[in-house]
């Protein structure tokens, strides 16, 4: 099978080790001109740690990961407000969960790219003639290329979504909420946050410190707002929005790189009826985003990546391993997205009675049983998918 994978991202890389480990001819295509360096910390836990075992890629994603102490909700003086220690946490992960930079993790992905894959970068794909028999794509250059099946791995403002289904408009569920990444230098800071993900334990809007091991610290931030556009200049946003915060917040302002190096981004779902049209399928962001607020984005882009790859090479046709990746993957994103959905409150709290009820809810992380309860929560319903997976094909590691 010859396959085109339009996205060099999580999603992509995962996809494009796995097809070619079963025999597929993959070129990939990226608009980027070399890897991405900006992104924020996440929690690599679910099915993504599942399929990152039985791929052989988890002792690399452990190894660039970060030992997290404790998540503290701190007020504008840095004193700890609330806070849940990480050890539990992981508990009801089953003890499978690994902070990672989402740049660290695409480079453990790319490590582990087969020789083999054809990637292309700064490269677009301007048209796509999508058939029942396979796909011609065209980049921005004039040249085309054929293949068996095209994958949109492009992230939620996929281009092989618009060319192929349809405008963002159709499928891209804005949450109203607006988040940005960056790094900085700050000695002082970076050892007042070590070992911990430190949040402002604040109402509207919000921002995250943690330590890097370069001596850099890294700043995640979410706002509310409803502008669909996003703002010429993301550091010249963030100072006016967040200007107002203490402790650790002025400092990391002012320190703000230059535009060009902040990621700025809307928080958005992709709710699609379906992530197929003849030879051309959807993964990851491009057709399943779930949001910051879920948690589980790049946890599900490997997972979904392990499943499609395993359901095309040991389905009877590429139409009957489509269909069994949806069938597989689409409950699992869905309670994911109602998740990220209900967890705006928690996440960002607009009143002190929400903001109050966190700091309940985070109190009551550290007796007997209601710690289950809460950290549960945050880690979400378990699934067998990618174990189920295994079992089907075979697959142990």
């Amino acid at each position: 099978m010859k396959a085109i994978i339009s996205g060099a991202g999580i999603a992509g890389l995962a996809l494009a080790r796995q097809l070619h480990a079963h025999g597929a001819q993959v070129t990939m295509i990226e608009k980027a001109p070399g890897p991405r360096t900006g992104g924020y910390m996440l929690d690599f836990f679910g099915p993504g740690y599942d399929a990152a075992e039985a791929m052989g890629i988890l002792p690399g994603i452990l190894r660039l990961g970060y030992q997290v102490e404790e998540l503290a909700y701190c007020d504008d003086s840095g004193r700890r407000r609330a806070g849940l220690r990480y050890a539990r946490f992981a508990k009801a992960a089953g003890g499978r969960v690994v902070s990672i930079r989402r740049p660290d993790l695409e480079q453990v992905l790319r490590d582990h790219l087969p020789a083999g894959v054809d990637l292309r970068h700064a490269t677009t794909i301007s048209a796509v003639d999508n058939r029942a028999d396979g796909v011609t794509v065209t980049s921005d250059d004039g040249s085309t290329l054929a293949a068996d099946l095209l994958v949109g791995c492009d992230g939620v403002h996929s281009g092989v979504r618009a060319l192929v289904f349809g405008p963002d408009a159709d499928y891209v569920r804005d949450l109203g909420l607006h988040t940005a990444a960056f790094t900085f230098d700050d000695p002082q800071a970076h050892a007042e946050v070590a070992g911990r993900f430190c949040l402002t334990d604040t109402l509207h809007r919000t921002m995250g410190f943690y330590a890097l091991r370069d001596g850099r610290v890294a700043v995640f931030a979410v706002h509310p707002s409803a502008e669909h556009t996003l703002p010429a200049d993301p550091r010249a946003a963030l100072r006016a929005e967040y200007g107002a915060l203490g402790w650790i917040a002025p400092r990391a302002l002012a320190a703000c790189p230059p535009s060009e190096q902040v990621y700025y981004d809307r928080v958005a779902q992709v709710v699609m009826p379906s992530w197929t049209r003849r030879r051309t399928v959807l993964l990851g962001d491009a057709a399943y985003a779930v949001s910051l607020l879920a948690g589980q984005g790049a946890s599900l882009a490997v997972a979904g990546a392990y499943v499609l790859a395993e359901r095309l090479a040991r389905g009877a046709s590429i139409e009957a391993g489509l269909a069994g990746y949806e069938r597989a993957l689409r409950p699992v994103v869905l309670d994911k997205q109602a998740t990220g959905r209900k967890s705006r409150r928690w996440f960002l709290p607009a009143t002190r009675t929400q903001r109050w009820l966190r700091r309940a809810s985070l109190a009551l992380a550290g007796l007997p049983l209601a710690d289950r309860l809460v950290a549960g929560a945050l880690v979400g319903k378990p699934t067998a998918m990618i174990a189920e997976q295994a079992r089907r094909t075979g697959v142990s590691g």
